[in-house]
């Protein structure tokens, strides 16, 4: 029996984030190339958007590609970027099928013509899906984020279009790359590592964290409700006792 039939549907995590890790050393234990380990992480993205969509996730954001990652050897940054075109191409129809909206965060900017073209188009194209939300997160940092929407909100200080006082978090949430997408109830890291890797470092603060030592190319759908399970397990307080929440 499927995990999906434990899930209780009343009370799923309305954003899950995962940071997708461990497809370099889930090809080098292979004795093959980190590009055979990306490879199998699509397949992983493509199983996990499917498990999203069938339990009725709102968001799902990846970790796709950080801002340290551009420091990775030149070849292995290209064939990620030939890998991140020809998956949008291929998936594309399927987004469409299953009612699934695109979206992407992240300094776009730095990314190669043909992969920010290839993904404004899917993005476009899926803009009027309603069912699940797939954030990809791309060039991206949070500090990166943060310190962009420090700048924003220091020039409307210094047009005179806010003052000091209406700084509030609500305003810096507006000014984030996430504006209007709700903050993550669950992180998900794959591969091991205990950190969250400068990956939405203000929008995680209430967030339950699920770490797991499998590699994301072993990562799949029943691994995907086995972390929403645990996350139906915790008590979400937001800094309240266990009495105020019963009241």
């Amino acid at each position: 029996m499927s995990l999906i039939e434990e899930i209780d549907r009343e009370r799923l995590p309305q954003h899950v984030a995962i940071i997708m890790d461990g497809n370099g050393r889930w090809a080098k234990a292979r004795e093959k190339d980190r590009s055979f380990g990306h490879q199998e992480g699509v397949v992983s993205v493509r199983k996990v958007v499917e498990a999203a969509t069938a339990i009725g996730l709102k968001y799902l954001t990846l970790y796709t590609f950080s801002t340290e990652n551009w420091n990775r050897p030149e070849q292995e940054v290209q064939a990620l970027m030939s890998l991140l075109v020809s998956a949008i191409h291929r998936e594309t129809p399927d987004l469409m099928k299953n009612n699934v909206r695109l979206m992407a965060i992240g300094d776009l900017s730095r990314l190669p013509d043909d992969a920010r073209v290839t993904l404004q188009g899917c993005i476009d194209q899926t803009s009027v899906n309603t069912g699940t939300t797939v954030v990809l997160a791309l060039s991206y940092s949070s500090r990166w984020e943060i310190i962009e929407a420090i700048k924003k909100i220091a020039g409307e200080v210094a047009e005179q279009k806010i003052i000091p006082n209406d700084i509030t978090e609500a305003l810096v949430s507006d000014h984030l790359t996430t504006k209007g997408i709700p903050d993550p109830d669950l992180l998900v890291r794959t591969g091991g590592e205990k950190r969250i890797s400068n990956f939405l470092l203000w929008q995680l603060s209430y967030a339950e964290l699920y770490f797991t030592d499998m590699f994301w190319p072993d990562f799949r759908e029943e691994e995907l409700y086995r972390a929403i399970l645990y996350y139906q397990q915790r008590e979400r307080r937001f800094g309240k006792t266990s009495e105020q929440l019963i009241l």
